[in-house]
């Protein structure tokens, strides 16, 4: 009998506001900035958009106390995210939980998938290459058990002392200077299931973070057991929470709440990664440098004025539309269809989101506003917040904020799939 399929519990992310991983295996304080090929937390980041006149207004941004800000552009500290980036990948086991098979085996669960998967949504300005210099399981020191790795266990010493046993283990076959960022592939039977508890967990711009060749292991995704929820997709899906914790490492914060993916439902990775493929909202590409300056407008004037929106999963062409209500929160305008990465795309339309910066990572700093509301959605997708799958805005229909004077209307849509947007703001 297959297990209940169900939407898991919640992963920790450990941000660069909380002091952990305070021991260094080296005596290196690391160069200070960032180039290309080094894991250090004070890095250039994701590629910044440029802050035009035109743009300037749509560039909202948040308090420095904010965790993960949804703000552009995103705060120094985090991994690139165009061009060439190199992920140094390892395979762990332990002496009471030894890798079963072949360690390059539990590295095929996860590529080449994830490099497809970001060459999709990045049009291919992402060039993730995942690197696996040690081909076998690297064995740790202690048991799993000793460690005592739980759900928030990054803020125990166990977990403190597992990453130091990583880094200790990987220094003398690893140059770490070659590397971007770090992915620690986890031997399934090491822990519970993701059926019961999620351990997978990201160390995005972590300025205490251990020390090896010179250069600081800033930013660290670290993934378990198996996304498997026994409806027999685990060899399309499963790999999915990588890409989500990859995105951690370029800055973007948890689109979940206390709820689960409500807010945003499948439309973010970076809310549901757990069951049919999606993609990425446009307001975190264009944080992430995979949309120019020209497919991004910024409808900050009052009055009335119409856009041109290409479905998102598209390269080139209009992507996004902003309509800043304060230098803290907007909202945006985007169109997704049923191709590329959002495979559970069951209603194809214009989708607006409210995004504000000063909304710290996991307390909502997105959400969806919905166009059928209590509809009980359109998806029959397992594992996805189905109310929100029929969020998008239809031709003929309209996203109103009497409040904030704020209308967007969905005029129509032509042959080639692109659809015109009247923004108005009073």
């Amino acid at each position: 009998m297959q297990p209940t399929r169900r939407i898991r519990p919640r992963r920790v992310l450990v941000l660069a506001s909380v002091t952990v991983l305070t021991m260094a295996v080296s005596t290196s304080a690391g160069t200070g900035r960032h180039t290309a090929g080094t894991l250090t937390a004070t890095g250039a980041g994701p590629t910044a958009p440029a802050r035009s006149s035109l743009l300037g207004p749509c560039m909202i941004s948040g308090r420095p106390t904010v965790q993960m800000s949804e703000g552009v552009p995103t705060t120094r500290g985090y991994s690139r995210s165009t061009g060439a980036v190199n992920a140094l990948t390892v395979m762990v086991d332990f002496p009471d939980a030894p890798g079963k098979g072949s360690a390059l085996d539990r590295f095929a669960e996860f590529f080449p998938q994830t490099q497809d998967w970001f060459r999709t949504s990045s049009y291919g300005r992402l060039d993730y290459r995942p690197k696996t210099p040690i081909p076998g399981w690297l064995r740790m020191p202690k048991s799993f058990h000793a460690y005592g790795i739980e759900r928030g266990a990054p803020f125990d010493p166990g977990y403190r002392q597992l990453v130091q046993d990583i880094v200790a283990a990987a220094d003398p076959k690893v140059d770490f200077q070659s590397y971007d960022f770090l992915n620690v592939l986890v031997t399934p039977n090491a822990g519970p299931s993701a059926l019961d508890t999620v351990l997978s967990v990201s160390f995005a711009g972590n300025t205490e973070a251990p020390v090896a060749d010179g250069v600081s292991v800033a930013n660290a995704s670290f993934v378990y057991s198996r996304q498997d929820d026994g409806s027999g997709s685990y060899h399309r899906t499963g790999y999915r929470v990588l890409p989500h914790e990859n995105g951690h490492v370029f800055g973007l914060p948890d689109l979940y709440t206390a709820e689960g993916g409500s807010a945003v439902g499948h439309w973010d990775i970076m809310s549901e990664d757990w069951g049919a493929n999606n993609d990425l909202l446009g307001w975190h590409k264009w944080k992430l440098g995979w949309l120019d300056e020209a497919q991004v407008r910024c409808a900050s004037e009052p009055g009335s004025h119409e856009y041109a929106l290409t479905p998102l999963a598209r390269e080139g062409g209009p992507k996004l539309v902003f309509v800043p209500l304060d230098r803290r929160s907007g909202y945006a305008v985007e169109l997704r269809t049923r191709e590329g990465n959002d495979e559970s795309v069951c209603r194809p339309g214009v989708l607006v989101y409210k995004v504000d910066a000063d909304v710290d990572t996991g307390m909502g700093p997105m959400k969806v506003h919905d166009a059928k509301q209590d509809s009980g959605g359109c998806t029959r997708s397992p594992n996805v917040h189905a109310e929100l799958s029929d969020a998008a805005f239809m031709p003929g229909e309209e996203f109103r904020d009497e409040k904030r004077g704020v209308r967007v209307a969905v005029l129509e849509a032509d042959m080639t799939g692109s659809y015109r947007v009247r923004v108005t703001r009073e």
